[in-house]
């Protein structure tokens, strides 16, 4: 009857203390992470932006052989891998702590003592240990382990994420490079013309020599300008070859303004890869589960609820049964040969009693990381929402200013073509052409600039709601 109320007892006492209690995330988070906006709202439809697959998001094949090369070579993703197999092995190892542990340790002397001969002894023991998780230390310390397993996971999970979006960000930034090596091009072959014109009016006494030189200046300004953007065209493919750790070379792309995102089929050609009103975003409350980020810092979270359980339960006696089977010479004092059984069993109960206020402060510091990493979960969750919120407005406003481009791109063309036509009959100034030249140029460059910006938003997008990492 005593040894069932002490087993009673015991058990009662288990319970409050709440060793063996299971991890239960409840950390409040804001009820809005996402801000206020007109462009987020809820949807019940299955198929939401962030579930979508890299495959699915990224249509474009000469991208997606990109992506899958670097998912390969990557030097960072493949040192996430191996962080996850050294947390994997760490894990078997917490996990295998239940199991006993077996050792041999044979042992021989030779002794002689006084004018006797010599004796010879030995022991073959095989050594038995076991440590009796009564009071949850092992346990805990397994369930830790686990913890840090799936925070390197999802460690890799947003390497790749990050990875997928840096590649496709170099590869769009590769078409932009290419586009405006175009405008720039063709803007080289009209101004040079401009500038025959110039000359040629100069050398009838029409014109003066300054304006001629305004004229060349102004040409030779795009020249520069189609210098620096292929050396940056250059530098862009030797940073995704850096990605996909290759040496450098040119790497291949699709031409400006083929559909490389998803879109609706009634989308405009050069407005489809960033208008989100053909993105379906799915339910707010849950699209931020997903993100690898998030998940990391949930696991964080239990990873030290764990460690306290852990460092409450070493307060507690530890139990260790032992025993040993083998044979042995040794006879205690009559040397025996040949050697006979020897087998022995022996339980050890350790009771912690003064450890020089060592688990107090591990117990106090494990309990103020508990709390550490309950805050900086939350700002986690803040810092995601905020990303959301940017990169829907982003996207928002790079739609918005692209009618307006598009729309002065067309009017500074025909302001163009009328002031140089003026010019050609002496009817306008060389400054006026200059003025249009510049003014043309410029409004081209910001429209492939504008366009490419909505892209980095919708990829923004993508990556922020917990995309990318499948």
């Amino acid at each position: 009857m005593k040894t069932k109320i002490l087993l009673l007892s015991a058990c009662f006492t288990l319970t409050g203390c709440g060793l063996y209690k299971k991890y239960e995330q409840n950390t409040p988070t804001p009820a809005d992470a996402f801000g206020t906006t007109q462009d987020i709202t809820e949807s019940t439809d299955s198929t939401s932006l962030a579930e979508m697959t890299w495959r699915e998001f990224f249509t474009d094949s000469l991208l997606q052989q990109l992506i899958e090369q670097a998912l390969a070579n990557n030097t960072d993703l493949n040192t996430a891998r191996i962080a996850v197999e050294m947390s994997e092995a760490s894990l078997k190892v917490a996990k295998m702590a239940y199991l006993p542990s077996l050792s041999l340790a044979p042992q021989g002397t030779v002794a002689k003592f006084g004018d006797s001969s010599w004796s010879k002894t030995y022991n073959l023991p095989l050594q038995l240990s076991i440590d009796v998780d009564v009071f949850g230390s092992i346990t805990n310390k397994k369930r830790a382990a686990k913890a840090a397993l799936m925070q390197t996971q999802m460690l890799e999970e947003a390497v790749r994420s990050n990875l997928v979006s840096t590649v496709a960000q170099q590869y769009y930034m590769l078409q932009l490079l290419d586009r405006q090596l175009e405008i720039l091009t063709q803007t080289d072959s009209l101004w040079n013309a401009s500038l025959e014109t110039q000359k040629a009016l100069w050398e009838n006494g029409k014109s003066y020599s300054t304006a001629v030189n305004q004229m060349e200046s102004s040409w030779l300004n795009v020249k520069t300008q189609i210098v620096d953007t292929r050396r940056h065209i250059r530098a862009t493919e030797n940073a995704i070859c850096q990605l996909l750790a290759i040496t450098p070379q040119h790497i291949e792309r699709s031409t400006w303004g083929f559909s490389a995102l998803p879109h609706h089929p009634d989308a405009e050609a050069n407005k489809r890869m960033f208008d989100t009103r053909f993105l379906k975003i799915g339910v707010p409350a849950s699209m931020l589960e997903r993100r690898p980020d998030i998940r990391m810092a949930n696991y964080a979270m239990e990873e030290a609820f764990y460690n306290t359980n852990a460092a409450r339960a070493a307060f507690f006696p530890n139990i260790s049964l032992a025993g040993t089977l083998g044979w042995t010479n040794n006879g205690g004092g009559v040397v025996v040969n040949p050697g006979k059984l020897l087998l022995n069993f022996f339980g050890q109960l350790t009771q912690p009693i003064f450890a020089r206020g060592k688990l107090k402060a591990n117990l106090k510091i494990s309990k103020l990381t508990e709390q550490d990493l309950q805050k900086r979960y939350v700002q986690t969750v803040i810092d995601a929402g905020n990303q959301v919120n940017e990169a829907m407005a982003d996207c928002q406003a790079a739609r918005e200013k692209h009618e307006y481009y598009h729309r002065q791109v067309q009017v500074l063309h025909d302001a163009y073509t009328g002031t140089h036509e003026l010019m050609d009959n002496g009817k306008a100034s060389y400054l006026e052409v200059l003025t249009a030249q510049e003014s043309l140029l410029s409004s081209q460059l910001s429209e492939a600039m504008n366009t490419y910006n909505g892209a980095q938003a919708v990829i923004a997008l993508y990556i922020a709601l917990g995309g990318g990492s499948k």
